[in-house]
């Protein structure tokens, strides 16, 4: 297992993980941006449809998974990084859509984080990448606590402040 100095911001969708990850890559910190967000950026870009990119949830979920693994194992486990989502959040997405999380599970087992940070949702707000509702926000935020506490780590909940104010709770707790 791999120890690292680099600390996971996860929470349900619309919880402003974003805003808070892009603040903190403005003040020179190095971040990690969402993968699964990217990928389906690029996807619409070629003109797919967020039904068609999704329509196979497996294998969606484990392109995801594969390609955090990836890039979580191009870092230096002495560096100070932030990561939008992190391996262990794919227990919470292969639960969600009611897949064997075995797969994510086991691959959770290869890295242990500094910390957890966990978002406190906000308003919800659908966007043209988010095909999650306020329920399902819900539930994934749950589910991503569950994962990460399943795995042993103690959960830091970041309560609903403005970005400013969650950037210096995180730095706080550093």
């Amino acid at each position: 297992m791999r120890h690292t100095n680099w600390y996971v911001i996860t929470g349900a969708p619309c919880s402003g993980k974003t805003s808070v990850i892009c603040e903190l890559e403005r003040k020179g910190y190095s971040v990690v941006h969402e993968t699964a967000r990217a990928f389906i950026d690029e996807e619409l870009k070629k003109g797919h449809t967020i039904e068609q990119i999704k329509s196979d949830e497996l294998t969606f979920e484990r392109h995801i998974l594969y390609t955090k693994i990836k890039i979580e194992q191009s870092l230096c486990n002495k560096e100070v990084i932030f990561l939008d989502r992190a391996v262990p959040d794919s227990i919470a997405y292969f639960k969600s859509a009611k897949l064997n999380p075995n797969e994510p599970i086991s691959k959770s087992g290869l890295v242990r984080y500094k910390k957890i940070f966990l978002f406190e949702r906000l308003e919800f707000e659908k966007d043209r990448v988010r095909s999650e509702d306020q329920a399902k926000a819900a539930e994934l935020e749950l589910l991503l606590e569950n994962a990460y506490q399943s795995l042993g780590y103690h959960t830091i909940r970041v309560p609903a402040y403005s970005v400013q104010k969650r950037l210096d709770f995180i730095l706080r707790h550093l």
